[in-house]
């Protein structure tokens, strides 16, 4: 039981932290800071799932398009059903990376980072040079989503969330 309370209760954050992403991405135009005040951009692209009812009544909408407003999505928000996956792409100088972010286990899938420069054959400085590169880019996009999320949760746990909601509301209102 206390495992299946502690799933829902994963859920439930992931998927209010999924759909405030959504939000705030769009009313921000993509800018956060880190923790340190370093600026990057955070979007959430054009791939979204959205999910709403129960057992057998359980829906799950899909959303995709290089162009669209993901308004199918929007609408199933509108409706009751929440941000379970999306696609979610970082900036932070001339560096990006790209990912998907589910909900019910915040785990990360196709996590795309810059591209790392391979290390010329004939060179035998430092053959652990890309790997250890690509291990920092990681760690990079990694603390970032970190950031991210304790923003998220310092506006879910103040007092301020019950606005935060409104304005959610006001949003996807504006959006139809």
């Amino acid at each position: 039981m206390a495992d299946y309370l502690g799933q829902t209760t994963d859920i439930i954050l992931g998927q209010d932290f999924l759909t405030w992403l959504w939000f705030r991405s769009e009313v921000t135009n993509g800018n956060f800071s880190s923790k340190e005040g370093r600026p990057y951009n955070l979007y959430v692209e054009q791939r979204i799932s959205v999910q709403g009812g129960e057992g057998e009544t359980l829906e799950t909408a899909t959303v995709s398009g290089s162009t669209s407003e993901l308004k199918e999505a929007r609408l199933g928000l509108s409706m009751g059903k929440k941000v379970t996956r999306a696609l979610i792409r970082i900036e932070q100088d001339t560096e990006a990376w790209q990912l998907t972010l589910k909900a019910e286990d915040f785990s990360l899938g196709s996590l795309k980072t810059p591209k790392v420069e391979k290390a010329d054959a004939n060179e035998e400085d430092d053959v652990d040079g890309p790997f250890l590169e690509k291990i920092y880019l990681i760690e990079s996009c990694l603390t970032l989503l970190d950031d991210t999320y304790r923003t998220f949760l310092e506006t879910r746990l103040s007092n301020d969330w019950k606005e935060t909601v409104q304005k959610i509301g006001q949003w996807l209102n504006n959006s139809e």
